[in-house]
């Protein structure tokens, strides 16, 4: 089957640039040299246009995963640009794509299953049938000013933050080319490189804790390349929340700049998973895995049974929770809807919202018991094979 015809354009920037990186940068260094002044701007444009992109492309405008002040927008919008991404309309759309068609071949724009090189960057090297523009999934970003003053003005921004911005500092500093050399093209090789191993690598190194249904992995080592982008098997099972390292330890400077954001004014509504949520996508695959594994091993009808019952036990704990919710939600909405109250009545509100939450810990809790035990249960399918074996 003959393949689209290249489009030059991108074959300059993702070709060509890596290229002149690896030869001109060295060449310089070697005849001339680079000062920590030179480094230290590289790696603040490179933190600045990368975090733009995963904090505003990512998680706020392809995911509307929570609220930012215009001040932090136009922000995003002009470090953004720098990253040299596309705008934020293309960018987004393509990503609401890749989401909801992922690992579809012909639908996905990236497609982990085209290959390791494809999702990587070949997808933009060719006029894929994918890559064809529609903005009917991003209507609501074209209604935001922001969005399309960075996409109409595009080019000019990204111009301005690649050349421009690098050209004034080598001028401030007085080494035009040494500086170009290492904020403007290795900060954008780099930036790109990092960014794209979330579209390559993350669908095929690491593993998948919360979902099996699509190729996207948790990797801790690209979450430190890519701002917090590596914990993607959590990503693409629940997008919207806005961290995707979701442990204190996990490395996502991301959620930590959006948290900040939030704590002095220029960012609001941050969406959270809550906990039970996440317990229950991870005791599901880990059940799949459980009958998979013990159907490969033929166990004993005592360990099926076993396995049987923490099932059961597991979706009573589903339905126990949905009802919790509905019952909060009930209560929510009743207390919107009246006026004032009495102190007795809300002291007893008070308390049935803390008997609640008492309930809700109560159940996360069990789910976690229930993973032990589960763990236990496969323990014991692994000896029964042994010795079987």
């Amino acid at each position: 089957m003959k393949k689209p015809p290249l489009i030059p354009v991108n074959v300059a920037i993702f070709i060509g640039l890596p290229l002149a990186a690896l030869i001109l940068v060295p060449f310089w260094g070697i005849y001339h040299g680079y000062d920590s002044f030179q480094w230290l701007w590289a790696l603040a444009f490179l933190y600045l246009n990368g975090m733009s992109i995963t904090g505003g492309y990512h998680r706020l405008w392809a995911h509307k995963s929570y609220q930012a002040h215009p001040a932090l927008k136009w922000f995003f919008a002009l470090w953004g640009a720098g990253a040299l991404q596309n705008s934020i309309l293309i960018w987004a759309s393509d990503h609401r794509r890749h989401h909801r068609f992922v690992d579809d071949n012909e639908l996905d724009p990236y497609s982990a299953g085209r290959g390791l090189w494809f999702s990587h960057i070949g997808w933009m090297l060719r006029d894929y049938d994918s890559n064809e523009q529609d903005f009917n999934n991003a209507q609501d970003l074209m209604r935001d000013p922001v969005v399309m003053f960075q996409h109409n003005h595009y080019v000019a921004l990204t111009v301005l933050m690649n050349v421009g911005m690098p050209l004034l500092l080598g001028l401030w500093h007085g080494d035009i080319i040494g500086t170009v050399l290492l904020v403007g093209l290795l900060r954008l090789v780099i930036n790109h490189h990092v960014t794209f191993f979330i579209n390559s690598l993350a669908h095929y190194w690491g593993k998948r804790p919360y979902t099996e249904s699509n190729s996207a992995r948790d990797n801790g080592f690209l979450a430190f390349l890519t701002y917090g982008e590596g914990y993607h098997n959590y990503h693409h099972i629940f997008q919207t929340d806005y961290r995707n390292g979701i442990r204190w330890w996990h490395w996502d400077p991301t959620k930590w700049m959006i948290n900040l954001c939030s704590r002095v004014g220029l960012a609001s509504s941050l969406t959270r998973v809550p906990d039970f949520k996440i317990q229950r996508a991870i005791l599901d695959t880990e059940f799949q895995r459980a009958r998979i594994q013990l159907d490969e091993g033929d166990a004993s009808e005592s360990l099926r049974a076993t396995l049987e019952r923490e099932y059961q036990l597991f979706t009573e704990s589903i339905n126990q929770w949905t009802a919790l919710q509905a019952e909060r939600y009930e209560r929510t909405k009743g207390q919107l809807g009246e006026a004032l109250e009495e102190q007795k009545q809300h002291l007893q509100q008070k308390w049935e919202q803390a008997s609640l939450r008492t309930r809700f810990k109560a159940l996360e809790y069990s789910l976690k018991m229930q993973r032990k035990r589960l763990h236990l249960l496969m323990e014991q399918v692994q000896l029964h094979q042994a010795q079987a074996a």
